[in-house]
């Protein structure tokens, strides 16, 4: 086993924060049409920025909240931005995030979009906190509503002192506790497009929660000075117009107050960025797939920052060609990886199951998103692990490894890439749309950590001493040693075909038989390598908690609350789903009288899959579902648990 070397991750990681640079911007938008500003605050607002950038200054919030009284001090702050597609409510969502990350706070965020580049509803949701958090938060703290719909769509998830403030451009609120600014007016004018009504709402957020204004102008400094003196000016000025609006206003400056956190050693990343720079840094050289929502950002990134460390992405005409591509390229000795989502998944099913009969080391990373058919592209699920597990016809070896956060993510691709060459069989990356695409701040990943296992590979001086070269020699533990083609004085046949161990096709039956133990026992033998579950909560705990990937925030953030309850529970998250550890799950369900199985689908997948290996607990598990394209809160697990058997 070798280390990744110092030299090659440092590159690795210089590459991955230039692409995370550029690529974080894909949510900024522009608008070819603008509206001139009208009324009097429209003018105030049109002198406010009349002077460059560099000279405006911030304008200041009296410490008083306008609505009389203390603000009221939030630990756990959360606000969702609402509109249409092109409204910029991802930018909205970033530059929250930024703001929250520099007061140290937790930073957790989500997306609902639809499956277009420019129109119908779109909303982002934010959250900062002082505890660690990986999760939506149940209710929202304040509301951004560009149009009529988000304020339909985003009112019944406002707590009871939630506030809105909405674009009042287009449309009026009758809402108590809604006040209006024209956004789009205010800023069309000054700025020649009212696509700056994102950064303008973003400074009116700053004055109705009391941000320090100068990290709030920190953060659009930092945001948009690479894109040019131009942009930055434009949304300095844009800001400035949002906090005037809303210290003018009454009932709204300093409503609400944010405490200070101590988280200030992370980064805001993603599950996709996470695997990404894993493969990168985990010697993959050869990347190569098709764009599929809510996977194609593993690709983006690769294209930026793996071509500097010798390697190649290519992106194929369909699905069928990526994997195929990715055959290939692991036969010819490259580490190699493709990601997908179901329809990808279910186009690639033949070729994952030729690598698997093959024994040629491949990676696929599988994007969960709801499905069948095209399903819903932007939306949340888990319900391809049926799938994997019975992937394609007949039987062969593969390990389904499921990471539950970016940091994990990093982790298991990298062990991902290892197990594929150690055991010579397909490795599976099981993820999800909440997982890949929603930001997080993230422990900043180990590069030091890193080390790469290449299994057993030939040499060309180990070559000339053989006598003879079986490309699938039975061994005592598996897999058999590599040679990658064009090996001087070595010659091998490699076949989808059932084959003996020199790749000669074979209809022996003694051979079959032979050659299914070889390759199926690496399942067995494999097992004290693949990554281990993890167990959270006290071990007297009678409750047990079973999931796997971004469910884990959910449920940990619902033991917490369990606990304030007096509720002790014991929490599995699941790091490799099959095969089934079976070694870990059956001490676990033997200390619980009921386990509660949290996924997202229709059919309780992985409570049915626990079931089929560890029959004997079949009566203590308890499914809790969730299929509606949305991720579980916190306390839709609580209720759950409360409520009992379901």
């Amino acid at each position: 086993m070798a280390s990744a070397g110092p030299t090659t991750a440092r590159r690795a990681l210089r590459a991955f924060r230039t692409a995370r640079r550029d690529f974080r911007d894909i949510a900024l938008n522009s608008h070819p049409t603008s509206n001139n500003p009208t009324g009097s605050l429209g003018a105030r607002s049109e002198r406010i920025v009349s002077s460059p950038a560099a000279k405006t200054t911030p304008v200041a919030v009296g410490p008083t909240p306008a609505a009389g009284g203390s603000p009221l001090e939030l630990s756990d702050v959360s606000v969702m931005i609402g509109g249409q597609g092109g409204d910029g409510t991802l930018t909205v969502s970033d530059l929250l995030g930024r703001y929250f990350r520099k007061r140290g706070l937790y930073v957790y965020t989500s997306r609902n979009v639809l499956s277009r580049i420019r129109g119908g509803h779109a909303d982002a949701s934010v959250r900062g906190s002082r505890d660690p958090i990986a999760a939506v938060k149940a209710h929202v703290d304040a509301l951004v509503a560009f149009d009529q719909e988000a304020i339909d769509l985003g009112r019944p998830e406002l707590a009871p002192h939630g506030f809105i403030l909405y674009d009042s451009t287009s449309f009026r609120s009758d809402l108590p506790n809604a006040v209006g600014f024209p956004f789009a007016t205010l800023v069309g004018g000054p700025l020649g497009q009212p696509i700056f009504k994102n950064t303008a709402a973003y400074g009116a957020l700053s004055v109705l929660f009391g941000f320090d204004p100068a990290k709030t102008r920190e953060v659009i400094d930092e945001r948009f000075r690479r894109r040019g003196d131009v942009a930055l000016e434009k949304n300095l000025k844009a800001l400035e117009i949002g906090r005037t609006a809303a210290s003018e206003a009454a009932g709204v400056a300093n409503r609400f107050s944010i405490g200070e956190g101590d988280a200030h050693d992370l980064v805001l990343t993603t599950g996709n960025q996470a695997v990404a720079l894993g493969f990168a840094v985990g010697g993959g050289r050869f990347f190569a797939g098709y764009p599929i929502t809510p996977a194609t950002e593993i690709m983006e990134y690769l294209q930026r920052y793996l071509p500097p460390l010798d390697g190649v992405v290519r992106q194929a005409e369909d699905e069928l060609g990526a994997i195929n591509m990715v055959i290939g390229a692991a036969y010819a000795g490259a580490r190699a990886m493709t990601s997908t989502s179901g329809p990808g998944l279910s186009l690639m099913t033949e070729g994952i199951g030729h690598a698997g009969t093959a024994e040629i080391p491949v990676v696929v990373a599988d994007c969960q998103r709801v499905g069948p058919s095209t399903g819903q592209p932007t939306r949340h699920e888990q319900s391809d692990l049926s799938h994997l597990v019975n992937l394609g016809h007949g039987e062969y070896p593969r390990f389904i490894l499921a990471p539950a956060s970016p940091v994990d993510a990093f982790g298991i691709t990298v062990d991902a890439l290892n197990l594929a060459e150690r055991w010579r069989l397909p490795v599976i990356l099981l993820l999800d749309q909440a997982l890949c695409q929603n930001t997080i701040a993230s422990p900043r990943f180990d590069l030091a950590s890193v080390r790469i296992d290449r299994g057993r590979r030939i040499s060309p001086e180990e070559a000339a001493g053989l006598a003879q070269y079986k490309a699938y020699e039975v061994t005592e533990d598996g897999p058999s040693a590599f040679a990658p083609p064009g090996t001087p004085g070595l010659w091998s046949q490699v076949t989808g075909n059932e084959h003996d161990e020199w790749g000669h096709v074979s209809v022996n039956r003694t051979n079959r038989v032979r050659m299914m133990k070889k390759r199926m026992g690496k399942m067995v033998r494999a097992q004290p390598e693949l990554p281990p579950g993890r167990l959270f909560g006290p071990a007297s705990a009678r409750i047990g908690l079973v999931g796997y990937g971004s469910t884990s925030g959910p449920i940990l953030e619902a033991q917490t609350l369990l606990a304030a309850r007096g509720i002790g529970t014991r929490y599995y998250q699941a790091r490799t789903i099959y095969p089934v550890p079976v070694h870990e799950l059956e001490p676990f369900f033997q200390g619980i009288d009921t386990a509660f199985v949290v996924e997202h689908n229709y059919t309780g997948q992985y409570a049915r899959l626990l079931r089929e290996s560890l029959p004997a607990h079949h009566a203590k598990l308890r499914s809790v579902l969730r299929y509606d394209g949305d991720s579980f809160r916190a306390p839709d697990i609580v209720a759950a648990v409360e409520g009992g058997p379901q």
